[in-house]
Formats: C-alpha cells, sequence, structure tokens
C-alpha cells in the first residue's frame, strides 16, 4: 500500500542499485585492464627480458625507491634503441639517405683512380690507368693543378677566416657535420682526404677565432689565462696538423725477396745488448736467436754484456754464441753497440734487445729491401710485447683493444716511411754496417740513441724503410713507476735532440723528413698543455677569470665541431690502433711527470743519464702506487674545488653566467672522470709469473709412459709450460711424466713434461725438467714461430667513438672506487656515508641493457 502511494522510493532503490552495479562492473573492469594485461605475450615478453632490461633491478632486494627506479629505466629504455632494427623496417628517411650514400660511394669509386694510388714518385711501378687529363699536355696539366689548387686554398682560406653570427655558424656546423657522417663509412682513400680536409677547415677556423675574437686584452688576468690557454691549443693543433700529414697515407711496405741462391745472401751480426736484466729474460731471446732461419756460415750471434757477469759468459758458451765485454759502461746502450761494431765484420747488423724473442723468419723477411736499395741503411719492424703493460693490466684492456704502443707501430712509422722517414727504435731492427760506420756509429749524445742514429743517417743521405709485420715479442714494464721512467727517458732524449740536432734546420734532410722527425719530438712536450687542459676551467670557476672571452653558445658553436672532426678523421686513420680518446687517458697518465724533464731538456740539453727498463719482474701483492699518483690526487682535489665554487656560482652570481658555468662544469667533471682512469691505472694489481703466457692454437699430440698417444690442441705455452685441449677425457694424476709432440715445418720434436692440472678436456704440463737442447727447440717451435704474432690483434674489439667513451667514463668512476678501498681506515669512517649517498644517487641512474642472447645460446 505505502509502495503504491511511494512508488518513486522504490525506484531510488533500483538506480542506487544499477550504481552500484555499473560502479562494480567499471571498478573490475579497471583492475582487468591494469592486471590482465600483464598476461598479453608484450609483457610476457618484458618479464622474460626482465633481467637483461633491468640489470641492476634484476637480482636486488625490494626498496622503497624500487618503483621510481623502474620508471627511470623504462622511460630510458624507451628514449634509447636497444637493439638495432630487423632488415626491410628502415624508415624513408634511412633509404634516402642509403641511396645518397650509394652515389657518393659510386664517385669515389670514379675519383678513386686519383686517390687510391701511391706518389708516383714513391711507387712508379703503379698502372696508370686511362684517364679524361692524360692525353692533355704536360704544361697544361700542370698549370690545372695549380689553378685548381689555388682555388682550393682561397676558399678554404674564406672558410676559415670568414666571421659568422650565430645561424650561420650553426648552418656550417650542420653541413660539414652532414658531409663528415656521410662519407665516413665509404672505402678509398678519398673520403679519407676529404674528412681531413674538412677536419683541417674546422680546426684552422676555431683556431683564427680564438686568435682573433676571444682574448680580453683590457683584463690582465683574463690575458694571462686565456693565453695560457691557447698556448695549448695551439701546441694540440700543430701536432694535430703535423699528424694528418704524417699518416694520411700509410706505405704498407711488403717484404722484398731474396735471392734463390743463399751464396748471394749478405752476413749479418745479431747484436743482443744487456746490462743487468736476469739470465731468465735474456734465454729465450738467445735460443730463438740461434732458431733463426739462415745459412749458419753467414750469421753470427753476439751476447753484449755490459755487466760483465761470470755466468752469462758461461751460458753464452754453452749456447754456442759469441760473448763480447768490455772495461767500462760509457755511453749505456750506445757505447755497447758502438764497441761491438769494432769486433765485428758481417755486412749487416741486427739488433734485438734481451727480452725481444725473434722469429725464426726475421732475416728473410727484412733483408730483401738490403739488396734492392743500395742506399739503404735500416729496416726497422714493430716492437709487440706479450706481456701487459701497467695500464693493460691495471684496466683489464690486454688482448681486448690496442696498447699505447700500437699507433705509432701500426700507422705512424708506416706513414714515415712514405717520406722515407722511418727511424731506428733501438731494437727489432737490421742495419747496413757501412752505413753506421759513415756516421761514426750509434749516436751518444742523447739518451735515445736510436732515433738520433737514424736522423744522421738521414742526414747523410741514407734511406730507411719499416715492415709492419711483428717479428718478434718482448716484456713490456711490470709496474707503473717503470713505465713512466721509460716514457721520461724517450721525452727527454726526444727534446735533447730537438735542442741539439733540430731536424727543423741544418743540411741533408727532405721538407717532409722534418716534419715527421718535428712531430715525433713535439709529441713529448705534451705534459705541459695537457695539465694545463686539465686545470683550465679552473681558471673561471675558481679566479672568475675568462679564459674565452666569447658567449658560451658561441664557444660551443666553435669547440664541439673542433673536436668531432677531428674524432671522425681520426677514427678513419686511427681505429685499428688505437680505440676513440684513449690518446688523452695515455697523456694524462704520464703528463705531469714528463712535463719536468721535457722543460729541463729544453733550457739544459747536456743533463740527464740512460736509465735501463727493468723487465721481468713480479708484484707480489695489490697496492696503490700513491707516490706515483700523488699528480692525480691533486689535480683531483682542485677539480672538486672547481664543482664547489661552480655550485656557489649558480647560486650566487648573475644571470648571464649561468651557461658559462654548466659549460665550466661539464669540462670539469669530464676532467674529472679522466683523471679517474689514471688513479685506476695507480692500484697495481698482482703479477706473480715470471715466465707470460702466450694464447695460441696450435697442433699437437701427448705420449703416455705406455706408448698412447692422444692428439691435443697447444692453448698457451711459457718458457715453463704449457696449456692443453685435449682430444678425448683423460684422467691423468698430477706428476704423471709423459711427452709433449709439437711440429715445426715437417720436422717433429719430442719435449718431456710433468703433468700440473688435468681436467676432462684440458690439462697443464710444466716443462721444467726439459734438456738444454730441448729448450732451444722447445722456444723455437713457439716463441720463433715464422706466424708466432701475426694475429696478435685478432681479438681486438673493433673501435666505436660513443662505446669508447662510456668505457672511460666508467673507469673514471671506477678509478675514485679503487682510490676509496685504499684510504686509510680512519679516513674510510670520515667518506663512507659521503660514498653511501653517492651510491644511493646512482641507483637510480638508467643502465644500459645486457646484449640479448643468441638463439643458440638461448636454447642451450
Amino acid at each position: 500500500m505505502i509502495e503504491q502511494c511511494f512508488p518513486y522510493k522504490k525506484l531510488r532503490e533500483e538506480q542506487n542499485c544499477t550504481r552500484i552495479t555499473a560502479f562494480f562492473l567499471a571498478s573490475m573492469q579497471a583492475l582487468g585492464w591494469l592486471f590482465l594485461r600483464f598476461e598479453s605475450p608484450c609483457w610476457q615478453t618484458v618479464r622474460a627480458q626482465r633481467r637483461r632490461l633491468y640489470p641492476h633491478l634484476a637480482d636486488k632486494p625490494a626498496s622503497f625507491g624500487d618503483p621510481l627506479r623502474y620508471l627511470i629505466q623504462t622511460v630510458w629504455l624507451l628514449l634509447v634503441r636497444v637493439e638495432a632494427p630487423e632488415r626491410g623496417r628502415r624508415s624513408w628517411i634511412r633509404e634516402h639517405l642509403q641511396n645518397v650514400r650509394a652515389r657518393v660511394h659510386a664517385l669515389c669509386e670514379k675519383l678513386g683512380t686519383t686517390f687510391d694510388r701511391l706518389p708516383v714518385a714513391i711507387a712508379p711501378q703503379v698502372n696508370n690507368s686511362s684517364r679524361w687529363w692524360d692525353g692533355l699536355r704536360k704544361p697544361v696539366r700542370n698549370l690545372l693543378y695549380v689553378v685548381i689548387g689555388v682555388l682550393a686554398t682561397v676558399l678554404m682560406l674564406v672558410c676559415m677566416t670568414e666571421p659568422f653570427d650565430y645561424v650561420a655558424q650553426s648552418v656550417f656546423v650542420i653541413l660539414l657535420w652532414g658531409i663528415a657522417l656521410l662519407i665516413r663509412r665509404l672505402p678509398g682513400h678519398f673520403p679519407t682526404l676529404l674528412l681531413i680536409s674538412l677536419s683541417v677547415i674546422v680546426s684552422c677556423r676555431y683556431l683564427w677565432w680564438r686568435y682573433t675574437s676571444t682574448l680580453n686584452w683590457n683584463n690582465t688576468l683574463d690575458l694571462v689565462c686565456g693565453l695560457t690557454l691557447l698556448m695549448a691549443e695551439t701546441y694540440v693543433w700543430l701536432v694535430l696538423m703535423l699528424g694528418y700529414l704524417q699518416t694520411s697515407w700509410p706505405l704498407k711496405r711488403k717484404p722484398a725477396a731474396l735471392p734463390a741462391d743463399t751464396r748471394q745472401w749478405p752476413s749479418v751480426d745479431l747484436l743482443i745488448p744487456t746490462y743487468n736484466e736476469s739470465l731468465s729474460v735474456v734465454r729465450a731471446t738467445v735460443y730463438a736467436a740461434i732458431g733463426i732461419d739462415w745459412p749458419k756460415d753467414k750469421l753470427r750471434i753476439h751476447l753484449l754484456d755490459d755487466g760483465r757477469r761470470a755466468d752469462f759468459k758461461a751460458f753464452a758458451q754453452d749456447a754456442g754464441i759469441h760473448y763480447i765485454t768490455r772495461a767500462d759502461n760509457r755511453h749505456a746502450k750506445a757505447g755497447n753497440l758502438n764497441h761491438a761494431l769494432t769486433l765485428i765484420k758481417g755486412e749487416l747488423v741486427a739488433i734485438f734487445d734481451c727480452d725481444h724473442i725473434p722469429a725464426r723468419s726475421f732475416l728473410q723477411v727484412t733483408t730483401g729491401w738490403f739488396l734492392r736499395d743500395p742506399k739503404l741503411a735500416l729496416v726497422q719492424t714493430p716492437h709487440h710485447f706479450l706481456s701487459p703493460d701497467p695500464l693493460e693490466r691495471n684496466l683489464g684492456t690486454f688482448g681486448k683493444q690496442p696498447n699505447e704502443g700500437e699507433l705509432f707501430y701500426g700507422l705512424v712509422q708506416d706513414g714515415n716511411d712514405v717520406w722515407n722517414a722511418a727511424f731506428f727504435c733501438g731494437s727489432c731492427a737490421i742495419l747496413r754496417r757501412s752505413a753506421l760506420e759513415s756516421i761514426g756509429g750509434f749516436a751518444v749524445e742523447t739518451v735515445t740513441e736510436d732515433a738520433h742514429t737514424a736522423l744522421r743517417l738521414h742526414r747523410k743521405g741514407w734511406n730507411s724503410a719499416y715492415l709492419r709485420i711483428p717479428q718478434a715479442a718482448g716484456l713490456a714494464t711490470e709496474s707503473l713507476s717503470a713505465h713512466i721512467a721509460q716514457r721520461m727517458r724517450w721525452a727527454r732524449g726526444m727534446v735533447q735532440i730537438f735542442r741539439t740536432d733540430n731536424p727543423l734546420f741544418g743540411k741533408g734532410l727532405t721538407v717532409f723528413q722534418r716534419i715527421c722527425y718535428a712531430n715525433a719530438m713535439l709529441h713529448f712536450l705534451l705534459g705541459l698543455p695537457r695539465i694545463v687542459f686539465l686545470t683550465a676551467p679552473l681558471a673561471f670557476l675558481l679566479l672568475h677569470a675568462y679564459i674565452i672571452y666569447a658567449p658560451a653558445l658561441m664557444i660551443v658553436l666553435y669547440v664541439l665541431p673542433h673536436m668531432i672532426h677531428a674524432i671522425l678523421a681520426n677514427y678513419r686513420l686511427q681505429s685499428p690502433y688505437r680505440q676513440t680518446l684513449w690518446g688523452e687517458i695515455y697523456e694524462t697518465v704520464v703528463a705531469w711527470h714528463i712535463a719536468r724533464p721535457t722543460t729541463v731538456a729544453l733550457f739544459s740539453p747536456s743533463r740527464g743519464t740512460f736509465n735501463v727498463t727493468v723487465k721481468g719482474g713480479r708484484i707480489e701483492q695489490e697496492h696503490f702506487d700513491w707516490k706515483t699518483a700523488r699528480p692525480y690526487l691533486l689535480l683531483s682535489a682542485l677539480n672538486v674545488l672547481g664543482l664547489g665554487f661552480a655550485a656557489w656560482r649558480l647560486l650566487t652570481g648573475p644571470e648571464n653566467e649561468i651557461l658559462t658555468v654548466v659549460v665550466s662544469v661539464v669540462w670539469v667533471i669530464y676532467n674529472l672522470l679522466i683523471i679517474g682512469v689514471a688513479v685506476a691505472v695507480a692500484a697495481e694489481s698482482r703479477q706473480l709469473r715470471h715466465n707470460h703466457r702466450v694464447q695460441t692454437r696450435l697442433p699437437g699430440a701427448i705420449k703416455l709412459a705406455n706408448g698412447h698417444c692422444y692428439p691435443c690442441e697447444l692453448m698457451d705455452y711459457s718458457l715453463g709450460g704449457v696449456g692443453l685441449q685435449l682430444s678425448q677425457p683423460l684422467q691423468l694424476p698430477i706428476g704423471t711424466q709423459i711427452s709433449l709432440m709439437l711440429m715445426r715445418g715437417h720436422r717433429e720434436f719430442v719435449f718431456s713434461a710433468s703433468v700440473t692440472r688435468c681436467n676432462d678436456l684440458f690439462a697443464g704440463l710444466s716443462l721444467t725438467h726439459m734438456s738444454h737442447a730441448q729448450r732451444i727447440e722447445f722456444v723455437q717451435c713457439t716463441f720463433g714461430r715464422a706466424d708466432a704474432w701475426l694475429d696478435h690483434n685478432s681479438g681486438f674489439q673493433a673501435d666505436k667513438p660513443i662505446k669508447s667513451l662510456r668505457q672511460i667514463l666508467t673507469l673514471g668512476v671506477d678509478g675514485y672506487r679503487r682510490l676509496y678501498r685504499y684510504l686509510p681506515a680512519g679516513v674510510h669512517a670520515t667518506v663512507r656515508p659521503l660514498w653511501r649517498v653517492f651510491q644511493w644517487l646512482g641507483s637510480y641512474l638508467p643502465r644500459m641493457p645486457l646484449p640479448p642472447l643468441t638463439r643458440t645460446a638461448s636454447r642451450s
């Protein structure tokens, strides 16, 4: 009755029920949309690859900040390209760029007939293909070359000196970057020369702008700091320009064939100078020298002992080689060699440092050029090292990327060879004795007798050659202090030559020989300029001095193109021999230490003595080289202080300086990370091996006492043992005496060995019980093989500039982590809270995802 009188009440209840149901359904739908979507294939893929996409979050315990970390990493993954796109899915922009690149490639191939040939003066036998200007008369053709050269020079000068505003400079920068990026991967010499030309234009334009528009002549402090930086930049620019000229066209010389009649081969005296090295270091070099493939009546091996040691004399007699000593040590190594020159009669003189083990093919590879060129005085081959240097060992880069010397022996010397300017490096070389006698023997006036001797030979009109074929392997310096001491000697000696026998002056050298020698010597003056770059931004942050008196945006528009074009050009030239930006690491490690001796040598070239590089030592335990690292720590402290001043200037300084402060902060952070890598090198890791192992793959076999033979593969070897990959699992107790069989050519050799380790398919053998004759044969079967070092760079990773930069920045952070580890306990208590704050903040930084597993790996 009541419901009939008041029907609206029932209607309201029904409406409320409908609303509740609708709300419930909507809520369930929302919850389903949120949570059930995680069962979709897309989310399942993310879940399956969680460890790869979120490497820093996959295995850590859950914490309050994880949602934010996941969000930051997800945004990072959306912004960066994790994997290369599949084929066939390129955008239309990429397709058009590929079409343009193909057209440029075709143009380069047409121009390649001109640019891909060696200069006629060097290789007159090169086939001259028919070109349209070959039909012109020579005067007309020469005039055409002059006109083109003048027009190109005028155009380059206009590009270098024309002042631009912001917009014009931006357009100019983008245009040149576009050209460089378009041609940087094209084959042939023409793209290389074009990249160099672009870098020259941009770098010269930058230096012109610095000299004409960025010095504040109205403020003494600004002017002094600005000129200091400008002088350092001028030095780097000069070395860069000379380096382009030196390395733009490496010769890539091949060995010259010897006559079939061995009676026409020259006689050779092989010299092995030594002073205080242990016999264990010298022994392998002598054994390998004995096995060199050369007529025995035309090869005499001499051990030059400046230490006058009885055990060395007895060893030389047992090995069947000649022993030479003298009453004093006057003029160190150069004097030792000069004394030997008075006692030998061979036509050629081969020289090996006592730790450089020669390959059996050394003389057959090098001597052919002496028969072809009667004016040839020197053939130099690379210095290859079978052990890691301190940078490689402490940074973990040995065998993964080129070391410091790879650029010099892989590219620079090959570039010198084009201009007949390859110089003697003290070892792994062969010289004509008559040429040495014509200049009075090896130079003794400086501590780098090798380069000075080559300079004198070139002044006398003798020629030189460089063969980029490793024909020996030696030991690198073990400790950072020894490494720096060696570089200090090199630097002091090259500056001494620059002062006492300057290649830019005097008679006998061509223009390009002068340039090559000058660049090699100027390189060792890098100490002071590198220190300037590591402290330059502090001039503004600490002293408020404008080192570059220009707007911050204009600085960026000039500095970045200069740096990037230099990186692109050097990447094109140097990528097989040095990773991008790693030159700054090598320079930073030695800069402070060589600054003083090179400066002293400039003003007093007679000061300084020869120091022998220590080889064959050990590092018993990990430690931090505080004495060597002291300059790095000082530079780090100054840059950290600069960051503090930067924060103060951002809070209290005028608004128009904010961008300048930001640019300075970026520079300081980069310097801190570069210094951090030097700090990481100072954390010495252990090196306990007297005998360094060499990785290889050689066929062999083992023979047990019961007469059974099993084929195997030699995986690594040293003077004291080998590692074997067995063809089938064997259970060999430790200490079991077996025989190791190796091949050298068509001959088979057997060596006594004992088992030190056996695990299924791997076995380790000790070779300590071999006879004297067996040791000689083992060295010749392993270290002395003709192909022993030809694949030394097979494990090098391809150079990728962005990846290289990321690696350097990571190592820079790791350097400070290592420093924290070696700090005293009292300092730990003070630094630990701050370090934890930095670690906590760093945990929010995104990470690059791990590389995806291959299908084969995922199936296994």
